[in-house]
């Protein structure tokens, strides 16, 4: 899991030196696409696999292709290169964070399943703050391929405890695999992350093909999954209120997480010309207080209910939007204790969702119910950084088309240094643009929030046995 957590933030913080000693600038998006694409649209079928096959098989296999892709992402010699051997890492990856958290509901009773998963959420936070740290230190006093050596001993290691000490009764019968099913899922996983990812360089012209595409899969999926004797994702599960609404607030919350995630920073340095480490700080906010309310939340799940921390959990991801919301552009503390109480609230919401799904189906279908949830996220995510990438374009060019004499409306990148940057003949202009824009995108933050908020308030209440044993433990 730590592997899974630490590669967003080290690969980012790496990125420009890599590209200084490989070249390839237009390929640098893609470094980051290529593997959250594969990682998204592999997730629920490794969920499927783990049902079919086993955990252990699946896990350790997953494990070893990231570990691979790993290995050749540090001996690319070109960005084409690191972007091919970034889609193998991401393959692998699709495996390593749904299949860990399913584990966990195979494993726990529902007494500790709870706890356990705050510790997993713990493990997020701690990377998140770590992983900035480490791809700065590494690129700085050795070889950039480090950043993705650094997960060579943790894979290791992990696959070598599992396939020690995990063991499962399985039961030794040919599965039906839905191979039909499995393909027309890639096809429109495919098309949706590309658009998302890319529709914005490519414009209409290049995203419609793919629209089209991905609509044709969607519905030729929807036909084969209702047809199939044991079908890839099981769509009777998205007929359950309980994980339907859990998946829809994980989805909105995503897009607005990604809101926060993406512009405070540039909202504290933009418009407010404060330093790096002050935008920093407010960022990592979110990540103290995921872990910190995950672990809470872990030990007061059966106490309080799973209803009751679902309605608080969303309304601090509410609050924490409105008071960023408000904060942004004003204030960088109050900004952000905004990001950590909606940090708190995505850490209530994600052990809840998880602990309530997994406790809601039985062994064979564990591992499609908690990759759905897990890919809503990532879908949030991308979904995310496409809506307020939009936003802040339109609304940053509109806001500076209404100011007399401002700067031509060039680049938005580099409408953005130099807002930042405080100079330039339009500076004053920027920074009225740069700020109405963002205030816009926090705005629409707080309305996803809201979303989630919704949906978490309708969530019924799921209730386990104390003492419930899952039902085919190692």
């Amino acid at each position: 899991m730590f592997m899974a957590a630490i590669e967003a933030t080290i690969v980012a913080t790496a990125m420009p030196s890599i590209v200084a000693r490989l070249g390839g600038l237009a390929l640098y998006s893609w470094v980051f696409s290529a593997f959250l694409l594969m990682q998204a649209v592999t997730t629920p079928i490794y969920g499927k696999l783990s049902d079919l096959f086993g955990r252990k098989r699946v896990f350790m296999t997953g494990i070893s292709v990231f570990l691979v892709g790993s290995l050749l992402c540090g001996f690319a010699s070109s960005m084409a290169a690191l972007v091919a051997f970034r889609v193998v890492q991401g393959l692998g990856a699709g495996a390593v964070q749904p299949l860990a958290v399913t584990l966990i509901g195979d494993l726990y009773t529902i007494e500790e399943r709870g706890r356990i998963q705050g510790y997993i959420a713990s493990v997020w936070g701690t990377s998140a703050i770590l992983g900035p740290l480490a791809g700065a230190l590494i690129v700085q006093h050795a070889h950039w391929a480090w950043i993705f050596w650094l997960n060579v001993p943790f894979g290791l290691v992990a696959v070598t405890l599992a396939g020690l000490y995990l063991h499962e009764r399985i039961e030794r019968k040919k599965p039906a695999v839905d191979y039909a099913g499995a393909v027309l899922l890639l096809v429109f996983l495919s098309a949706l992350m590309l658009v998302l990812t890319q529709g914005a360089r490519w414009g209409l012209a290049g995203a419609l093909p793919l629209l089209i595409v991905g609509t044709i899969a969607l519905l030729l999926f929807v036909r084969q999954e209702r047809e199939a004797p044991d079908p890839i994702v099981h769509l009777e599960l998205w007929k359950r209120r309980m994980i339907a609404l859990a998946n829809m607030a994980t989805l909105a919350g995503g897009i607005a997480m990604m809101g926060v995630i993406g512009f405070l920073p540039v909202s504290i340095q933009g418009v407010l010309h404060a330093s790096a480490l002050v935008a920093g700080f407010a960022l990592c906010a979110m990540s103290l207080g995921w872990p910190l309310a995950a672990v809470i939340t872990g030990r007061l799940l059966l106490r309080v209910g799973m209803r009751t921390l679902a309605r608080v959990g969303g309304s601090a991801v509410f609050a924490g939007s409105l008071v960023v919301a408000l904060a942004a552009g004003r204030d960088a503390v109050a900004a952000g204790a905004g990001s950590f109480v909606m940090g708190m609230g995505f850490g209530v919401l994600n052990t809840t969702f998880i602990v309530s799904i997994q406790s809601s189906v039985d062994w064979s279908q564990r591992g499609v119910a908690t990759s759905s949830n897990l890919l809503m996220r990532i879908l949030g995510n991308a979904v995310g950084a496409a809506v307020f990438g939009g936003v802040l374009n339109l609304a940053l060019k509109h806001a500076l088309g209404l100011v007399a004499g401002s700067a031509p409306l060039g680049s938005t990148q580099n409408l953005l240094e130099s807002a930042i940057a405080g100079s330039g003949e339009s500076a004053a202009a920027l920074h009225f643009g740069l700020a109405s824009a963002l205030h816009w995108v926090f705005a629409i933050v707080a309305l996803f929030s809201a979303a989630a908020l919704a949906a978490s308030w309708m969530m019924p209440d799921h209730r386990t046995p104390r003492g419930a044993v899952p039902a085919r433990p190692g």
